[in-house]
């Protein structure tokens, strides 16, 4: 990246320009408590050479070998090398938006692939040419429904993504929705009861996601059918669209969005990502980002243009139907390819490894003393677990052998501060997932330091579970 430096002369030089005599009368339109009135906390400059150091110092850091068993939203699955290699190929890789339909055949005809990849595993009618990631996917998913509904209720399963559902809030923050938040029961799935009752109250759109975040699956034929008896509509999220090669896809949904990083793109520190949204055809006006569409040209050869891009970049921002002015369509191209290499076959095969080694790791963690799964819904390759009283002590634990553990969901939801969400991906290796249920026993099974130092005996399972 270039540095591109900026005196005092040059600053003046420039507000002399906007016809302004200082920085705060330039921002002065911006309200007070919008403004931050202290300083960044930000360390001071430093010199090149601790500057080289520091990144160097970081770099020891950041091993690689470190088995992974996080989840939530971003899953460790193999990247074939063929993405890469065909995704750097310069037709591709390149920022420009294919509006020339003559001189971009290639890229168009590679957006179509995906809509007609993720329309398949969905079971709905038509997708668009990617979203940001699969939070703005579930918003964008939410926006359309309230548009097609005409209403201002949400109601949002708690089971959801907590920062799906904190970007929904972000968006409809000033827009007068109204948004109620559902709770989860014991199986880990939206309860049906608290649905049925805030769905009396009128037409609303509903946001729930499968697997949800907890990795259970919810019963998405009795929510949809619910739903649409008290004419509202559903919007579905699948953050692991894996599961869609194994799982029935909720085609009883109205809208299906989400999140493909699982097919071929890297975790890469938490992105880019891609995110999709599909729909039934009825509400193909209404999708937001770009959707390609197949054609004949004067001389009946088979061409692809873009048939719809309702963004505001294109028409009156009050009538677009999304202020994302972009998409990710080099991430969406490594989907492509990625399900385009596995075929059907391939992708059945690999989410039925992913459902065994989840299944054997919560089977043989579900053994250990102490150890417990949370809920009694069904999982993908997902799952949460209970241990009272002694999740940080186990995730230092299998730092100190060089392994991340999962994830703590107390940084989400307080009355779960003794659970772990834990992944196991086609990636885990027994090997691994055997080494981490004999660190569970080994650390469930002795006293706490703390016990300890005082004489204290360990307490029983029964003063734990109290």
């Amino acid at each position: 990246m270039r540095y591109l430096p900026l005196c005092p002369a040059e600053r003046a030089a420039m507000l002399e320009t906007m016809g302004r005599r200082s920085i705060q009368e330039l921002f002065e339109h911006i309200p007070e408590p919008l403004r931050l009135a202290r300083p960044l906390n930000l360390p001071g400059p430093m010199s090149e050479p601790e500057i080289v150091e520091f990144f160097r110092r970081a770099a020891r850091e950041s091993s690689p070998d470190y088995v992974s068993f996080l989840g939530a939203g971003a899953y460790s699955h193999y990247r074939p090398v063929a993405v890469d290699s065909l995704l750097s190929r310069g037709e591709f890789f390149t920022a420009y938006t294919p509006y020339q339909a003559e001189i971009a055949q290639g890229t168009l005809q590679a957006m179509f692939e995906f809509q007609t990849l993720m329309a398949q595993l969905t079971g709905m009618d038509v997708a668009n040419a990617s979203l940001y990631d699969g939070s703005t996917a579930a918003t964008e998913g939410i926006l359309m429904a309230l548009r097609i509904l005409r209403g201002r209720r949400v109601l949002v399963a708690s089971s959801v993504h907590p920062e799906y559902r904190q970007v929904l809030r972000t968006y409809l923050q000033h827009q007068g929705v109204d948004i109620q938040e559902l709770p989860f029961n014991g199986a880990g799935q939206l309860e049906l009861g608290k649905l049925e009752s805030e769905v009396t109250r009128g037409p609303a759109c509903l946001l729930a996601q499968s697997p949800n975040f907890f990795g259970v699956l919810e019963p998405m034929a009795e929510i949809s059918a619910c739903v649409h008896g008290a004419r509202g509509l559903v919007v579905v999220a699948v953050a692991e669209p894996l599961s869609l090669a194994l799982v029935r896809p909720p085609s009883g949904a109205d809208i299906v969005c989400g999140e493909a990083q699982s097919f071929g793109v890297a975790v890469s520190y938490g992105g880019p990502f891609v995110g999709f949204l599909a729909a039934k055809e009825q509400y193909v006006r209404q999708m937001p980002g770009r959707i390609v569409g197949e054609t004949r040209d004067t001389k009946g050869r088979r061409g692809f243009v873009l048939t719809l891009a309702t963004r505001e970049q294109h028409i009156r921002r009050e009538k677009a139907t999304s202020n994302i002015c972009t998409n990710q369509s080099l991430c969406a191209l490594a989907a492509t390819i990625y399900l385009s290499l596995l075929g059907k076959r391939g992708l059945k095969a690999l989410a039925q490894q992913n459902l065994a080694k989840a299944h054997y790791a919560a089977r043989e963690l579900a053994a250990v003393p102490g150890v417990s799964l949370a809920f009694s819904g069904r999982f993908f390759n997902e799952f949460t677990v209970r241990v009272p009283g002694r999740a940080e002590e186990l995730l230092a634990a299998l730092r100190k052998e060089e392994i991340i553990g999962g994830l703590p969901l107390k940084r989400f939801y307080t009355e779960l501060s003794d659970h772990l969400l834990i992944a196991a991906t086609e990636t885990a290796r027994r090997a691994d997932m055997d080494r981490m249920v004999r660190i569970y026993r080994q650390v469930l099974s002795a006293n706490s330091p703390s016990r300890r130092e005082r004489g204290q005996a360990k307490p029983s399972s029964e003063a734990v579970a109290r």
